[in-house]
């Protein structure tokens, strides 16, 4: 890539050879530079006038929005372009060049040149990786020094080319390795070649694209050109009205008292009398909601004179005197009170209305009846209270009804709600005996909230109105702007209702579907935290076994069992662990040091399925994860392994327990690798190079899906393998194993591997 002093020259350069004078850059200006010079390129010319490219390219674009005037065809351009580390290791040298110039001939702590070089670490280990330098372990910890005397540093020298040239000798697999690095990046840069088009011209003129009033009365429209018509674009979308949140959910509710069978209720009385409202419903005259601090009163009229003749004494005595079983309240009733008009503080006045009316008819008949509308109360206003608001109510009157139809009614018609979890709490309310409260499981609140209220209509209300007997009303009610805040995740219901709601949240609110799920296929709660709990305690279980068994086996108490002949060689370690995997990722690793573990020593393996875990792995993959039983006895085996499928990282949880559990497949491989030391020392041999391959091997598995990294490892193994048998020389270490695993897994052993890949299988 050109710097910037070379991008300078080179348009200076273009200049001269044209010798084109600096000028602003506009359309005339590129058509006659078409018709002068023929087509061109944008990014050429952009240099030719010193002007930016994308101005340029704004203007091409206009010219060939004007139809067939200019013809414009797309060309890409790739080029290598040094990054800021890049431009830096081409002035200063490359990482491992200052780790080498740091060594001294007489060598230098391990721990002193990582503190004083900088990024020491991938320069330490690129300088390993080329046998610039070694580490010797010693008393006084490790010690670093030079393998060579001098070393050329070509990594500063192809970078230096490539910023000098473009087109520098540098191999396209090194370009790749640099760009690993990120000391050197491609640039794909876009411009356009411009040629004359059918319909060049020098003199523009743009199309008219409507034909208006003034050209048609003064002729004018005969000399114009117009735009053609597009007639397949689509055109302005009309001005219509939405539907507010609130009566989406409101026809949800609406359709599900349908389908329950249900009829609606006439809803149109805003204003009310105090009759009807209170004490059609047995409410005293001396209660609370009476006041005015609860009820909006209305002025003009200010009373109602249509109350029902033959029912109203009914009402009077039942409150005053009592009757049908009940000694009443006992106070004076006033019909003054009784004919007060306000505006009703809950559609139970409908329901009383229309109970009444049923009462009239010559024969009793079952009903259902629902209402969903507005009531009126006189609330302090706050995030959670207005003075107006929706009431969702249903009642159903029949012979013979109790509390548990109640609770069979609400279950079902929540459960339709997709709410399964319900409790109900003893209230009191003034016209309902017994009444509760409802009350629903809030997952994201973690605790019971109450999202209604219920109840069997008094006697002292139903008996009045004419009704038989036997017969009872069940009813209970909510509000509709509670559910709708939940479902459309609204905090503050002013921004629901009122002047302050945003009108374009009516406009793009999505449609309501609640959630109505059947109970088999929704995940219980409960359920889960059982299941948790659960596997906490089975977890600790396990790991207290392998503490009892290993205390056991101290004290001599462990069953002895024979076990079989192990290889020559000094007594193993005894290790117990338990790996935790995910049936997608199977740790290759862990089974192949397990199978080769077990050619010298006792091993006892197991396998268990977690309960978090959907479906096994697959036989092919378990089979080749754990050695065959050879009827080991688990005291006696040199490592006890328990595997246990489950979806989620891999972790490992060591005997005594390790907290917290260690993370990574690598570690898993480090504790097993280290119980075949006394058999195969190089396969547990530590390095700063070993650790860089695991390192970036446990890098790659947790990001699992990344490209990205999955290329970086797949190159550095291919070149690390290029020329040798095994990663890091000729023998096999722990980074082999780990890496050749990773890649398995995520199915990325490239061609080039797939020889080292079967070398690292054939390892047992």
């Amino acid at each position: 890539m050109l710097d910037g002093r070379r991008h300078y020259k080179k348009a200076k350069d273009i200049i001269h050879i044209t010798g084109m004078p600096q000028e602003a850059v506009s359309a005339e200006g590129i058509l006659s530079y078409i018709d002068k010079n023929g087509p061109f390129n944008s990014e050429d010319y952009a240099n030719s006038i010193q002007e930016d490219h994308q101005k340029v390219v704004g203007i091409i674009k206009s010219l060939q929005g004007l139809g067939q005037v200019v013809n414009v065809e797309q060309v890409t351009r790739k080029h290598w372009e040094l990054t800021d580390e890049g431009r830096d290791v081409a002035r200063t040298g490359s990482h491992e060049a200052k780790v080498f110039n740091a060594v001294p001939p007489e060598g230098i702590a391990q721990s002193e040149l990582m503190s004083s070089v900088p990024n020491a670490k991938i320069g330490f280990s690129k300088a390993v990786s080329c046998g610039w330098v070694r580490v010797d372990k010693g008393p006084a910890g490790a010690r670093v020094c030079r393998r060579v005397q001098s070393v050329t540093d070509v990594v500063r020298l192809h970078l230096a080319a490539l910023q000098d040239s473009a087109d520098a000798d540098v191999s396209e697999k090194l370009k790749a390795e640099y760009k690993k690095r990120k000391l050197l990046q491609e640039v794909v840069s876009k411009s356009y070649t411009v040629s004359k088009g059918a319909d060049f011209t020098l003199n523009i003129e743009k199309p008219e694209t409507d034909l208006t009033p003034e050209m048609i009365a003064s002729g004018s429209w005969r000399s114009k050109t117009f735009k053609p018509y597009n007639f397949s674009a689509l055109g302005v979308p009309p001005a219509r009205g939405h539907l507010h949140p609130l009566l989406k959910v409101r026809a949800e509710f609406r359709q599900i008292f349908l389908e329950m069978g249900f009829s609606e209720m006439p809803t149109n009385r805003y204003v009310e009398s105090s009759f009807w409202n209170f004490d059609a419903l047995f409410q005293p005259q001396q209660h609370p909601a009476r006041d005015a601090h609860d009820t909006f009163f209305i002025s003009d009229p200010a009373t109602s004179v249509s109350l029902p003749a033959d029912y109203l004494p009914k009402v009077k005595r039942v409150h005053s005197q009592g009757g049908f079983g009940s000694q009443g309240y006992g106070y004076d009733w006033k019909l003054e009170e009784a004919q007060k008009n306000l505006l009703r503080t809950h559609t139970t006045a409908v329901s009383a209305r229309m109970l009444r009316q049923l009462a009239q008819e010559k024969e009793f008949r079952p009903v259902k009846y629902f209402s969903i509308d507005r009531v009126f109360r006189n609330e302090t206003l706050d995030a959670t209270h207005l003075a107006e608001f929706h009431q969702v109510e249903g009642l159903v009157a029949d012979r013979g009804l109790t509390l548990g139809h109640l609770m069979g009614v609400i279950n079902e018609f929540f459960k339709k709600l997709g709410i399964e979890q319900i409790r109900f709490k003893p209230a009191y309310n003034p016209y309902t005996e017994p009444s509760m409260e409802i009350f629903s499981w809030h997952a994201g609140l973690g605790k019971w909230v109450e999202i209604g209220n219920s109840g069997v209509f008094r006697p002292e209300m139903l008996l009045p109105m004419g009704l038989p007997e036997d017969v009872n009303v069940i009813a209970w009610g909510l509000s509709l702007e509670r559910p709708t805040m939940i479902k459309y995740k609204l905090d503050n219901i002013r921004d629901l209702c009122g002047h302050r709601v945003d009108l374009q949240m009516v406009a793009s609110n999505p449609i309501c579907r609640l959630d109505k799920q059947s109970g088999a296929a929704r995940p219980d709660p409960r359920l889960a935290r059982l299941e948790r709990r659960q596997q906490a305690v089975l977890d600790e279980l396990a790991g207290l076994g392998l503490m009892l068994d290993e205390c056991r086996q101290r004290r001599g108490l462990a069953p002895s069992s024979a076990a079989p002949a192990a290889a020559a060689g000094p007594p193993p370690e005894r290790l117990r662990v338990a790996v935790y995997a995910a049936p997608d990722r199977p740790p290759l690793s862990v089974g192949l040091l397990c199978r080769l573990l077990a050619t010298h020593a006792p091993v006892w393996c197991r396998a268990h399925l977690h309960s978090s875990c959907a479906a096994p792995p697959a036989a092919a993959a378990a089979a080749r994860l754990l050695p065959p039983p050879n009827g080991v006895s688990p005291a006696a085996a040199a490592l006890h392994l328990t595997l246990i499928w489950r979806p989620g990282p891999l972790r490992t949880v060591v005997s005594p327990l390790a907290a917290p559990p260690l993370q990574g497949e690598a570690v898993a491989a480090r504790l097993l690798a280290r119980l075949l030391q006394p058999w195969r020392p190089r396969l547990y041999a530590e390095s700063p190079a070993v650790d860089a391959w695991l390192d970036q091997a446990d890098e790659l598995a947790a990001a699992g899906a990344d490209r990205k990294a999955r290329a970086a490892l797949v190159s550095a193994a291919a070149a690390a393998l290029s020329g040798r048998r095994w990663l890091l020389g000729a023998e096999a270490t722990l980074a082999d194993v780990v890496v050749w695993s990773v890649l398995t897994q995520l199915d990325a052993v490239s061609p080039p591997l797939r020889r080292w890949a079967d070398a690292v299988a054939a390892l047992t």
